[in-house]
């Protein structure tokens, strides 16, 4: 399980607007469960075809998309090191917002979205991997050149 799964933009913009759709209809009663359905088996469950990715997402949705979610102070994320990721102030202006939104880390923790923190190294070895194999394909096309060195092809290259 844990298939790479090319999920778009689309997914997420669909997944917001109905997740602003129903909270704009009923705002006495958020119907969370119809939310999960519609994004965990819907928008993004339809392109998953294992079983345990499956109950991964929903998992993951489930911790999101949640009654407590809507109480003032709930906690998105805490490290426990001082990294707090917390709802924006309730009505606040747009400044406000923004000011939220810089006092987050730039780099977020792989914990924000449900990984162990061992998720990013495995991320930046695939990273490191994919970069120096491209690389080698680089350095290994000869002829071009002109009978150039290494030093005076990969200097074109760049």
């Amino acid at each position: 399980w844990n298939i790479r799964y090319e999920f778009t933009e689309n997914d997420l913009r669909i997944s917001a607007r109905q997740l602003q759709m129903f909270l704009d209809d009923y705002p006495d009663e958020t119907p969370i469960k119809a939310l999960r359905y519609l994004t965990g088996e819907c928008n993004y469950g339809g392109r998953v075809t294992e079983g345990m990715d499956r109950r991964l997402l929903t998992t993951l949705l489930a911790s999101y998309y949640c009654l407590e979610g809507l109480e003032t102070g709930f906690e998105i994320f805490n490290s426990g090191d001082g990294i707090v990721y917390t709802q924006p102030p309730d009505g606040g202006s747009h400044e406000d917002h923004l000011n939220h939104i810089t006092s987050l880390p730039l780099i977020s923790p792989p914990g924000v979205f449900g990984f162990h923190e061992n998720a990013n190294l495995t991320k930046e070895m695939g990273e490191t991997y994919t970069m120096m194999a491209e690389l080698l394909l680089t350095a290994a096309q000869g002829g071009g050149s002109g009978g150039a060195g290494p030093d005076e092809g990969g200097g074109e290259i760049a």
